[in-house]
C-alpha cells in the first residue's frame, strides 16, 4: 500500500474479526481500493471493456456516440435553460422589489456609491482578466484535447444542447 490515501475505499470484515468487549479498540479493517475491486468484477469488463481509457471512438460507433451524445446533450440543455430562467427571474425580481421598496421609501440608495463600487469593480476585474491562471490554462487544454479525439461525440453533445435549450 503506498503512503496516498486512496481515493475510495471498502472497509470489510468478517465475524471472526467483530470486537469482543476486551478488543472493543483494537479491531482491524481490510482496506480495499474502490477502482481496483471495481475494475476486477465482471460487469465493469462487460459495461466498459478491459481497457476503458482513450477516445470513446475507438470503442463506439458513430452512431452510438451520436445518441450518447445527442442525449447528454439535450439534458444539459433543458436543465440549463430551466436553471437559467429561475436564476434570471430571481434577479430580475429582485431589482423590481428594490425599486418598489426604494420608491415607496422603505430604503434609501446612494447611487453615486453604488456607481463608484461597479466602477472599481470593472477595473479590478480588466487587470485580472489580461492573463487566466495557469489552472484555468491547464483545464481548456485538456477540454481541447478531449474535443479533438472526441469529436463526434462532442458535435452530438452541442446539437443535443441547443436542442435543449430551444425546447
Amino acid at each position: 500500500m503506498s503512503s496516498s490515501k486512496p481515493v475510495g475505499m471498502i472497509l470489510s470484515r468478517t465475524e471472526k474479526d467483530l470486537p469482543d468487549t476486551k478488543s472493543l479498540y483494537t479491531e482491524t479493517f481490510d482496506v480495499i481500493e474502490l477502482a481496483e475491486h471495481v475494475k476486477k468484477q465482471q460487469w465493469w469488463n462487460k459495461m466498459f471493456g478491459k481497457n476503458n481509457s482513450g477516445p470513446a471512438a475507438e470503442k463506439y460507433s458513430v452512431a452510438k456516440q451520436l445518441a450518447i451524445g445527442g442525449v447528454s446533450g439535450w439534458c444539459a440543455g433543458y436543465l440549463f435553460q430551466k436553471v437559467g430562467k429561475l436564476a434570471a427571474s430571481a434577479v430580475g425580481g429582485g431589482f423590481f422589489l428594490l425599486q418598489i421598496a426604494h420608491h415607496t421609501g422603505y430604503i434609501q440608495i446612494d447611487w453615486k456609491r453604488v456607481e463608484q463600487d461597479v466602477n472599481k469593480a470593472k477595473k479590478q476585474l480588466k487587470l485580472s482578466s489580461d492573463k487566466p491562471p495557469k489552472e484555468v490554462r491547464t483545464k481548456f487544454n485538456e477540454v481541447q484535447v478531449f474535443v479533438k479525439n472526441n469529436i463526434v461525440l462532442t458535435g452530438g453533445f452541442a446539437g443535443g444542447f441547443l436542442l435543449g435549450l430551444a425546447s
